[in-house]
């Protein structure tokens, strides 16, 4: 069997070819005909068969041109079906693209960290050739391993499962997953089984060395005592000299590395939101009534298995402030003539993750309760944590807020995410002295909001006004369920 893997956006193409009984499975070269539902290779007078099957990623990924690839397979590894083959980055997301066979690497197309074209091939894999026994087609032949070894990796045609993560990890730290056993459902591997295998293999997971180094001074040399002194004379304090310290040489070299994946999307969204004239605007809200609701509900939210923030009460309060204010959920067309009211409250959560500043969004806000946008933000922030967010939950946001007081600080200047047109910075929650309506002193819980918009369609007293709407439903909790629906 030969296998030859492409990338088609992230529509991945996996062919595999049947042998004659009497052809020899060595790879030769070949001329690749393409027919509307099946492929041949056409080898001297050998002729090779080829059925195709499809792994559909994404859906909308056809206008990307490149990924980058940031881990790959080595020539002569042997490979089983589900073990990573590469990992690829785009501008939008990550993906890991699996193997379907058994079998050796033969040939890489690409280097790491080099871009690999669309409709291209990333591997040639070498699969084992012989005999097929019974009508089943595409079912590959693996050599029997004993039980001793590893009883886990193949039972009753059962391959080994694992998340991408759990691959990744297993990449990372040069641990074929054919060699951990499974504590998971169906003999799923978890991130746990690979860390306790590390354990057992090293003892420790040692951190990474250090890039730059700094040379410690040598030990100071030692002072000389004084004299002593001379009998019944005045003792006088010897002048200890203050020895000279060495100062520390560094070390370390400057390195130049590419810009690329989400951190290069960071760099095209940026310079776009440059050529955006900023207008700021800036309040402070009193959540002292909804820090005591919350603190009500968030009981009740725990025992569904649910985890309530106060960022649920933030998105669905701006959420009924754009339903009176439309033009803060609408784009402006790149020439300027034109204005899309968009119908659709995609309110995006900026995210600081392991791999840079992330967006991404709640869909159709104004549809769902704060019980409903609570179950989401958790689910978006699993896969956040776990670098697993794909272009769904990444694309088609209309209105910002980002959540900075959660790492600390009051103000902030957000940046516009183009095509969208406002966006909300949250400082964090503080307790300060404040006067209620009697005039007394009373401790309150204030945070801090800066807003910016397009001053190109959106005037200030727009953006104050829908502000002090937002924040009357904060303050005042009990007038949001006249508004929801």
């Amino acid at each position: 069997y030969a296998a030859i893997i492409f990338i088609q956006g992230f529509v991945f193409l996996c062919v595999s070819a049947r042998l004659h009984r009497h052809c020899c499975s060595k790879l030769q070269a070949a001329c690749f005909v393409s027919q509307p539902h099946s492929y041949s290779l056409i080898a001297g007078q050998q002729h090779r068969s080829f059925r195709t099957s499809y792994d559909q990623f994404c859906s909308s990924s056809s206008q990307i041109l490149e990924r980058a690839l940031w881990k790959y397979v080595k020539e002569g590894d042997k490979v089983s079906q589900f073990d990573s083959i590469c990992e690829v980055q785009s501008d939008k997301a990550s993906v890991t693209i699996t193997s379907r066979y058994d079998g050796v690497i033969r040939k890489l197309y690409y280097d790491v960290d080099s871009i690999a074209l669309v409709g291209k091939p990333l591997v040639d894999i070498e699969t084992d050739g012989g005999q097929v026994k019974g009508p089943q087609e595409d079912v590959v032949e693996t050599p029997a391993v004993s039980q001793e070894e590893h009883t886990h990796q193949e039972i009753k045609g059962l391959k080994t499962q694992a998340t991408p993560a759990v691959r990744r990890l297993a990449m990372e730290n040069n641990i074929k997953l054919s060699e951990v056993v499974g504590t998971g459902k169906d003999g799923r591997i978890l991130k746990e089984d690979i860390l306790n295998f590390i354990a057992r293999q090293t003892g420790a997971i040692l951190p990474p060395a250090p890039f730059q180094e700094i040379r410690p001074p040598p030990p100071a040399a030692a002072v000389p005592l004084a004299p002593a002194a001379k009998p019944k004379e005045k003792m006088t304090p010897p002048s200890v000299p203050t020895p000279a310290i060495p100062k520390p040489v560094f070390t370390g070299k400057d390195h130049t590395e590419p810009i690329k994946g989400f951190q290069k999307a960071m760099v095209k969204t940026m310079s776009a939101a440059l050529k955006i004239p900023h207008f700021g605007y800036k309040d402070e809200v009193d959540l002292s009534q909804l820090v005591r609701l919350r603190s009500e509900l968030k009981g009740l939210a725990e025992s569904r298995g649910v985890k309530l923030s106060y960022m649920p009460f933030f998105i669905k309060a701006a959420s009924l402030g754009l339903l009176h204010f439309p033009i803060l959920n609408s784009s402006l067309d790149e020439n300027c003539t034109n204005i899309t009211y968009k119908a659709a409250h995609n309110i995006g959560l900026a995210m600081d993750t392991s791999q840079g500043l992330l967006v991404p969004n709640v869909k159709n806000v104004q549809m769902l309760s704060v019980f409903e946008i609570a179950v989401e933000l958790n689910r978006l922030q699993t896969l956040g944590a776990a670098g697993q967010l794909g272009t769904a939950d990444l694309t088609g946001g209309t209105f910002t807020v980002s959540n900075i007081g959660s790492i600390g600080g009051t103000y902030a200047k957000p940046v516009i995410l183009p095509p969208e047109v406002a966006i909300g910075a949250l400082g964090k929650i503080q307790v300060l002295p404040r006067f209620n309506h009697k005039g007394e002193v009373v401790k309150a819980h204030i945070m801090n909001v800066s807003w910016s918009a397009d001053h190109r369609i959106i005037d200030g007293a727009t953006m104050c006004r829908f502000s002090n709407l937002w924040r009357s439903y904060l303050e005042n909790p009990a007038s949001m369920v006249l508004d929801l629906k």
